[in-house]
Order: C-alpha cells, then sequence, then structure tokens
C-alpha cells in the first residue's frame, strides 16, 4: 500500500501511526513506570513492522515523559478530575495531544484533537473520545488562542 506524501514531505498516514504507537507507549508508561530507553525500544521494534514516523513517535514519547507534569499543569484547568483519576488511554491521549499543542507548532491544532480523538475512539472506553474531544478543545483556545480563533 503507497502512502501519499504531502508536498512538505510529510506522510499524514505514517504519522498517524506513531500517534497510535505513542498512545500505546504511553500508556504503558503509566501503568508499568518502565524507563524512557526500554519504552522506545520495545514500541520502535514493533513500529517498524509497519511504516510509521518512528522520530516522530520517539518526539512524542520523550516529549510527554520528560514534560508531564507542565501538560498535566496545562490540562487541569480544563478537567473535571483529577489527571490520575482519567481513564488511562485517554489520560494519554490528552497528554500526547498536550504535549503537541504546547511543543509542535508546526501541526494545527484542528490535527491535534482530531488525531487524539480517533486514537480515543479505537483504544478508549465508549464515550471517551467526548471527553477528550471537550477537554481538548478548552485547552487549544487557552494553549493556542490565536490560532484556534482563526
Amino acid at each position: 500500500m503507497k502512502h501519499h506524501r504531502r508536498p512538505d514531505g510529510l506522510d499524514p498516514v505514517a504519522r498517524s501511526r506513531s500517534r497510535r504507537r505513542a498512545l500505546q507507549a504511553i500508556y504503558a508508561w503509566q501503568i508499568n513506570h518502565a524507563n524512557e530507553h526500554d519504552l522506545i525500544a520495545q514500541f520502535a521494534h514493533e513500529q517498524a513492522h509497519e511504516v510509521a514516523d518512528l522520530e516522530y513517535f520517539e518526539d512524542l514519547v520523550r516529549g510527554v515523559m520528560r514534560h508531564v507534569a507542565e501538560l498535566d499543569a496545562a490540562l487541569l484547568g480544563h478537567l473535571d478530575r483529577e489527571i490520575d483519576e482519567v481513564d488511562p488511554i485517554e489520560r494519554a491521549a490528552l497528554r500526547i495531544a498536550a504535549y503537541e499543542l504546547t511543543h509542535r507548532a508546526d501541526v494545527p491544532y484542528r490535527v491535534v484533537i482530531n488525531e487524539a480523538i480517533d486514537s480515543t475512539k479505537r483504544f478508549g472506553s465508549e464515550h471517551g473520545h467526548t471527553y477528550v474531544n471537550g477537554v481538548l478543545d478548552k485547552a487549544a483556545a487557552a494553549l493556542r488562542g490565536v490560532e484556534a480563533k482563526k
């Protein structure tokens, strides 16, 4: 199956797969607290079997692990509960999206939100995607207000 790269060289399908793998890796990290190197090695090996953007995957995983306190703080005002009370899949999706919103200005906020919703629909609880959507709509307005108003 051939993927269509954009003129800038980005492969959106590979990027989406990287986000899904990152979601799985962050979920695993939240549960078993594996170290960064082992976690990336485990999921990078699995990812080698499907077309994905390995560099982007590593950036997301490292970024979330290194900035988790900052990301949780950015989400806090938009949650209806403590971050640790959020379903682990939804928490991982929110943390990845918060990382992209705060550290990856090259990714449009609508893409960040849509990808988080899609991942949560695929891996999360039945209505988890609606919760993620509501939180990220508010977070994007706060974190990327200028872009979100366009």
